[in-house]
């Protein structure tokens, strides 16, 4: 069951890749901070340490991470520098985040180590907008979760705030 519901379906070849090993050469994250155009690029904001992207298979409407620049697999390998930069990144995430989208809250962690549910070996924090009215476990063991925004309307709805609030 969990593996039918527990991901967006469009996440369906990404798993398959990763399973085969194809992905496990490239980091993705390293990818998208080099501009790489063979990967999606839905970065909204880059500081001198960490940038800010859009899921690409997002949970709910507004789903973004936040990643160092520097190639990273835990939290014992960040600079202080780093680290406060992500947690301004965290902070100016919630505040865009709460003006655009309304959320009624939000869940952000991380899934550090195959052990922890990482699929990606490059830490990441994960910021998911929670909703009022969401069921949460309910939807997905009922399989009737529904996606209303692709990951490219979130990063238009975003991308413009996040540049504006940055400068200030």
């Amino acid at each position: 069951m969990f593996e039918r519901y527990l991901f967006p379906p469009e996440k369906k070849d990404y798993i398959m890749k990763k399973r085969k090993g194809l992905l496990d050469k490239e980091c993705i994250l390293c990818k998208i901070a080099q501009k790489n155009k063979d990967f999606d690029q839905l970065e909204i904001l880059r500081s001198q340490f960490n940038i800010v992207t859009v899921n690409l298979f997002p949970y709910n409407p507004g789903h973004i991470m936040i990643f160092p620049i520097r190639h990273l697999v835990s939290f014992e390998e960040m600079t202080k520098e780093e680290y406060l930069d992500l947690q301004f990144m965290t902070n100016l995430s919630l505040k865009i985040l709460r003006k655009i989208y309304n959320p009624g809250g939000f869940n952000i962690g991380y899934n550090i180590g195959k052990a922890g549910g990482a699929s990606i070996s490059h830490i990441h924090q994960h910021i998911v907008p929670r909703y009022e009215h969401e069921l949460g476990f309910v939807d997905i063991f009922s399989g009737s979760k529904i996606i209303i925004e692709t990951p490219w309307q979130i990063y238009e709805r975003l991308v413009d705030e996040f540049k504006e609030e940055f400068k200030k």
